[in-house]
């Protein structure tokens, strides 16, 4: 199906905000909301968008987006989200940094921290740090993924197994409802529990549009994580059952 400018605009919509709500886009482009469901209903049928209650989100399946394209995904509230997490780590610390667009975030936050070891499987994170005169910056070998500068596989895990660090910061590409955190490399995650095991505490950045999204590889579950930074309140009952875990959510 050849897409209308206006689907063109809403795909672009959903992909950037992670989300789109037919309310919102019939006042956009001021048609009715029976010619938004329409759309959407297409769109869905086609296999770009999952419909959900109110609106529809990207599809996703076992393939992860490209790295550019979640890089710009959510970015404002990527943005507020690295600004709370790096407010709670201190100066005088080690950090573990894994990979994500939403870790990056982080370490541009804490450009200006002073006497930090980071340790990082991210070459992205590496070369963010770098200019922070005040941070030493380890970097763990392994096999590179192109796509978005990761170093992951046995030897990644090994390396990481050397240390024991105050903070990991970690990202995930799914949360369910029952507080599984999920993501779609086997090897990284491998990579992400090894990192889990060597922190006193671990810290969740993970904006809303995770939430609407699955992935087939299970990396933790929240009981295992310290603080959760997002940008929108937790559902309810994952609310709940963060609070019987001990688990923190914080909101910009």
């Amino acid at each position: 199906m050849a897409l209308s400018f206006r689907q063109s605009e809403i795909l672009d919509i959903a992909k950037t905000q992670g989300r789109v709500v037919v309310d919102d886009l019939a006042q956009r482009f001021d048609v009715t909301l029976q010619t938004i469901r329409r759309d959407l209903t297409e769109l869905a049928d086609t296999g770009y968008l999952d419909r959900v209650h109110g609106g529809a989100v990207p599809r996703t399946g076992v393939t992860n987006l490209g790295y550019d394209e979640r890089r710009r995904l959510n970015e404002g509230a990527k943005a507020a989200i690295a600004r709370a997490c790096a407010a709670a780590i201190p100066d005088n610390c080690s950090i573990i940094i894994n990979l994500g667009t939403s870790t990056e975030a982080v370490a541009r936050e804490l450009l200006h921290h002073r006497n930090l070891t980071v340790i990082t499987n991210n070459m992205n994170v590496a070369n963010i740090l770098a200019a922070n005169p005040g941070c030493d910056v380890m970097v763990a070998g392994g096999a590179l993924r192109r796509s978005d500068g990761g170093l992951v596989g046995e030897l990644t895990t090994h390396f990481f197994e050397q240390f024991k660090v105050d903070v990991a910061i970690i990202g995930a590409s799914a949360l369910d409802a029952e507080g599984e955190l999920l993501d779609y490399d086997l090897a990284e995650v491998r990579v992400a529990k090894a990192i889990i095991r060597q922190a006193r505490r671990t810290f969740l950045v993970c904006d809303h549009s995770k939430l609407a999204r699955t992935a087939p590889v299970r990396l933790a579950s929240l009981r295992e994580i310290s603080e959760v930074f997002t940008d929108l309140p937790l559902p309810n009952d994952l609310t709940q059952r963060c609070r019987e875990w001990q688990t923190k959510i914080n909101l910009p």
